[in-house]
């Protein structure tokens, strides 16, 4: 008998266009048992009921009028919604199964408890409605799914507790909004081995950014025990983010962030009774550990890379790992539906301009930001009494939550990661929510103003009152070509893949401090020397931050390498130009255990900074640590991209000995294609420019500094203000003979900072003076973009 004619069809026999037939969940499943058993994308193996097994099922029970009638009162308003849910459910729940299709059910479960074998195998049994899962249907989730589930009788109940969850009320209130026929939709049943993620892990992977639709990453969730945790988002799972295009070169592990979640519960089987599976706390050993190891994260990376590449488009995936023999299996995948339609071109940039005290953090979930009074929800029994255009703040959502979701400004939950019920909704929904904030209901009161903010990266705020905020909406669209490379300024990790869409030629600044400060907090050489630190405060703050790490120096080294990472892979393959660290020493003293390893400067602006620690005893262990990241970044991560920037170097002596120092610590000028580059902002520079370019590949010139030292101007003298000038005429002599000089080198020279921006005729005058590029943070790019063109055009050089 044909596959298209039997009740019962084995996933082998499936495939993507057999969603008429089985759902678009069994469909996706067959055609990756099918095409891509091969390429090494491990699928447990199962079968499916077609769905003419539904309809006989339905009409040897003589359901299907049941069905018409209590769907027409409820459009007559007859009868509400949950009454009308319960009638066809309690209708499908009592049905007897027709004795073909039973014996059909539990002939195809022995022969897979065969294959698998074990008698009495466990299986996942999940919904796959005939219409779900498609691209203009995302809301997946809307039926049932029940696991750990023995035995042909225990299968049988579960195959008709799927039947009835197609009428479930989110379902029946899901067609309707999105013109389905109730009549026209049928429900395949999926039967598959279990993978004993109960005693290993699973969760969610998407093989494009959820927040950002950054096209190059894959992101990947991960819990202890079975994934229902994930989706449901009662967990804070543990976070990986990894680069698509360096993963085919497998001597690179480009996992470019690695958070590690709270993970308080997970879900396993249970011993005995009524229910197959059951909620348990997590170990504290399990708290604190990872649940995939890097090799498991680059292989789940891969087969996604593998499964999107057949697809032909970006896809929503469910993993598990078997805590048995260690073995990775992909359980579901379907195409995503939100970024991945999301046109490029227009952009809606938002920034707090004065905001309250920051109350509550968690992951951030869109990119807007919104005010609004707070609507406290613990239960799903209360979503009566939600205030329409209110902040829903609760523990976690499900699809019972839906229809107040839709109704709400923004959403704030205790629990979840980016892949959970609450954030995949949000999305779909076009509303900002903070998701895995731990206590959002304990801290936010009903009714209490706060402001949610998704626009700083990847971490959300909620601050207390209306804070002032403005939108602008850029249009990367269109923009003129230049001769003149634009660059970006960039310096927060969380926010770089916002900008991904910019077409800009690389980074010109990505300032190394804003990642230690923000992500690091510990004064490198507080863990180089940690047994010389006499501040037990300081102590004890770093030894939970670097709980985990068997080394303490590692845990800067892995911090600082994946941050960097973050804003390498942005713009890869364009040059990103890291500057080493240039905090001034009583910025460096602010860092955790700092104070112990700096001087107390009078003019700390031109004091202990830059180029003169890195070969100092004062600093030199600490900057060792920051040449193992950036050895790191380049050679095990693959972002051959980057570029090193030196700053603040006042002589060529001290040139000549931070490039030794460097060697010295495995980055050596042209070794594997490194380039390293010197601020010029010392008028030392201007006039020594031959002699640093024979030592350098390029400069960059920093306006503030370089002025501020022309001019004999403390930039930060309110008094002095007005003589602080970038366009001043000494100034422009200084830019103008390094770039002739760079030029004359063969060295490459450009700018950064915003007075391109904010000045016309000095982008014109650099455009004249023919600098190789100008670096502008993001906001101000379309602007100088078009500025840079006008002047090319005017006939500059």
């Amino acid at each position: 008998m044909s596959a298209r004619n039997r009740e019962v069809i084995w996933f082998e026999e499936l495939g993507r266009a057999d969603v008429a037939l089985v759902g678009g969940k069994n469909a996706s499943l067959g055609e990756m048992v099918r095409h891509l058993g091969e390429r090494g994308v491990a699928v447990p193996p199962g079968f499916a009921t077609a769905s003419q097994a539904f309809w006989r099922f339905i009409d040897a029970n003589r359901i299907r009028d049941v069905i018409a009638a209590t769907l027409d009162d409820l459009g007559a308003n007859r009868i509400a919604l949950p009454e009308a849910g319960k009638t066809i459910r309690s209708a499908i729940l009592r049905g007897e199964w027709p004795d073909e299709t039973a014996a059909a059910i539990s002939a195809a479960y022995r022969d897979l408890c065969q294959r698998a074998g074990k008698p009495d195998a466990a299986v996942a049994v999940r919904s796959s409605a005939t219409a779900e899962d498609l691209p203009d249907a995302s809301f997946a989730g809307q039926q049932e799914t029940f696991l750990n589930i023995r035995g042909e009788a225990a299968l049988l109940d579960a195959c008709r507790r799927c039947f009835a969850s197609l009428f479930t009320d989110r379902a029946i209130s899901y067609r309707q909004a999105k013109g389905f026929d109730h009549l026209k939709v049928a429900l395949s049943v999926g039967v598959q081995i279990m993978v004993r993620s109960d005693v290993g892990g699973s969760g969610v992977m998407f093989t494009i950014d959820t927040e950002t639709g950054f096209d190059k990453i894959v992101v990947i969730d991960a819990a202890w025990g079975l994934g229902e945790t994930v989706v449901q988002g009662t967990v804070d799972p543990d976070e990986y983010l990894v680069f698509k295009p360096l993963l085919s070169d497998r001597s690179l592990a480009p996992i470019v962030e690695k958070r590690l979640g709270g993970k308080e519960q997970k879900m396993i089987y249970a011993r005995e009774g009524d229910r197959p599976t059951r909620v348990t706390p997590t170990s504290k050993a399990e708290r604190a550990a990872y649940v995939l190891s890097d090799e498991d994260i680059l292989t789940l990376a891969r087969w996604g890379c593998v499964i999107e590449e057949h697809y032909g488009c970006p896809m929503d995936i469910e993993w598990a790992k078997d805590g048995e023999n260690g073995a990775l299996f992909v359980v579901q995948a379907r195409p995503e539906t939100v970024q991945s339609r999301r046109e490029a071109g227009e952009f809606r940039s938002y920034k707090i301009k004065s905001k309250g005290r920051r109350l509550v953090t968690g992951l951030s979930i869109g990119e807007a930001i919104v005010t609004g009074p707070v609507c406290l929800i613990e239960s799903a029994r209360d979503i009566d009494r939600f205030v329409d255009g209110a902040v829903l703040v609760t523990q976690n959502t499900d699809p019972d939550w839906v229809p107040i979701m839709k109704r709400a400004a923004a959403i704030v939950t205790d629990r979840g990661g980016r892949t959970s019920h609450a954030a995949i909704v949000s999305r779909e929904l076009g509303l900002p929510a903070i998701v895995g904030t731990g206590d959002a209901t304990q801290i936010l009161s009903d009714g209490q103003e706060i402001t949610v903010s998704c626009a700083e990266g990847d971490q959300g705020f909620v601050y207390e009152g209306f804070a002032e905020y403005e939108v602008e909406t850029l249009d990367f669209a269109n923009l003129p070509t230049t001769r003149t490379r634009i660059m970006l300024n960039l310096g927060n990790p969380a926010a770089a893949f916002r900008w991904w869409r910019i077409a800009a030629d690389g980074v010109g600044l990505a300032r190394m401090e804003f990642v230690v400060s923000n992500h690091i907090k510990v004064h490198p050489m507080a863990l180089a020397h940690f047994d010389r630190l006499e501040d037990q405060a300081a102590k004890e703050a770093i030894a939970e931050l670097t709980r985990g790490y068997a080394d303490k120096t590692e845990y800067f080294v892995d911090r600082l390498a994946r941050g960097l990472s973050r804003i390498a892979a942005a713009q890869h393959p364009k040059p990103v130009i890291i500057r080493m660290s240039d905090f001034k020493t009583n910025e460096y003293a602010n860092l955790i255990g700092g104070a112990a390893f700096e001087p107390k400067e009078e003019n700390p602006m031109i004091g202990f900074r830059g180029a003169s620690r890195y070969y100092s005893p004062r600093y030199r262990d600490g900057f060792a640590l920051e040449c193992r990241a950036i050895r790191r970044l380049r050679e095990e991560m693959g972002f051959r991209n980057v570029v090193v920037m030196i700053p603040f170097c006042r002589s060529i002596k001290e040139a000549d000995r931070v490039l030794e120092v460097m060697a010295e610590n495995g980055l050596r000028r042209g070794e594997n294609g490194l380039e390293i580059y010197v601020m010029c902002e010392i008028p030392s520079n201007v006039i020594l420019a031959g002699a640093f370019a024979e030592r350098f590949d390029g400069f960059s010139i920093g306006s503030n500094d370089l002025t501020q030292l022309t001019l004999g101007v403390d930039r930060d003298s309110e008094e002095l203000a007005e003589l602080f000038d970038e366009q001043d005429e000494a100034v422009k002599w200084m830019i103008g003979n390094v770039i002739r000089e760079a030029h004359a080198a063969g060295a490459k020279i450009g700018l950064c900072g915003q007075a391109p921006s904010d000045h016309p005729d000095f982008a014109e005058f650099l455009v004249a003076c023919g600098i190789d590029s100008i670096s502008v943070s993001p906001d101000s790019f379309i602007a100088v973009k078009r500025k840079v063109a006008e002047a090319e055009a005017g006939g500059a050089p």
